[in-house]
């Protein structure tokens, strides 16, 4: 699952590994919003590690509870109307921009899958 908030960027999954002690890995692109996360809402996430050449370079575990409370958290604590702006009054002007470049490309999607109801 890929999750786009205020603090970070998260893609997490559950990897063969995990599945036998109901463990999520959760990866990142930025080491920050593995710490982020940790510090604000997943303080059960474990030590970030830092891979070469793998999808993600940053990558920790946590209880796949914990994660779920934590992703209810972040729900809960969403005040916002706008998601771009929010991502800038937190995370700057760069990180808004790069978010607004992923919303264009998923906007595509709107005009290529157009259906009329």
């Amino acid at each position: 699952m890929w999750l786009m908030t205020p603090i970070g960027f998260f893609s997490i999954v559950e990897k063969p590994y995990d599945r036998y002690d109901g463990m999520l890995t959760v990866r990142a692109r930025v080491e920050g919003d593995l710490t982020s996360l940790k510090s604000r809402y997943l303080p059960e996430l474990g030590q970030i590690q830092a891979d070469q050449g793998t999808d993600y370079r940053y990558r920790a575990t946590a209880p796949r509870e914990a994660v779920a409370r934590a992703l209810s958290q972040l729900t809960l604590d969403l005040d916002y109307s706008n998601f771009k702006d929010e991502v800038n009054r937190m995370q700057g002007h760069e990180r808004a921009r790069v978010y607004g470049e992923v919303w264009h490309c998923l906007y595509r999607l709107e005009e290529k899958f157009k259906t009329d109801y």
